[in-house]
């Protein structure tokens, strides 16, 4: 049983950043592949980023590769979403998820993640 709970969102300006936090608890949490998703008002939730247990791997949505940079810290339970040059398209509630026994082909499936946090809002002003 996993709980996660996001923090770090709020309001920022095109251009900037921010950091997202995804606090777990568990205590298996280094077996899971963590994932960030947003959906926007009247948006189908989608995917912004993985990484997998060992933290080797990392996956990119294309409209936020080189621009956010996820990671994890096992010791401290912890999976972060830094979003740098955001842009008003990056509005969105941001959830982030865990997962077991993923295969790379389904990480980017809303729908395979067994665990969800409440989501934290960010919201990027033009």
């Amino acid at each position: 049983q996993v709980q996660l709970v996001e923090s770090g969102g709020g309001l920022v300006q095109a251009g900037g950043s921010l950091r997202l936090s995804c606090a777990a608890s568990g205590r298996t949490f280094n077996e899971y592949i963590m994932g960030w998703f947003r959906q926007a008002p009247g948006k189908e939730r989608e995917f912004v980023a993985a990484i997998a247990a060992s933290s080797i791997s990392t996956y990119y949505a294309d409209s936020v590769k080189g621009r956010f940079t996820i990671s994890r810290d096992n010791a401290k339970n912890t999976v972060y979403l830094q979003m740098n040059s955001l842009k008003p398209e990056d509005t969105a509630v941001y959830y982030c998820a865990a997962a077991r026994g993923l295969q790379i082909g389904a990480l980017r499936t809303t729908r395979r993640y067994d665990y969800w946090g409440q989501g934290t809002q960010v919201t990027v002003s033009s």
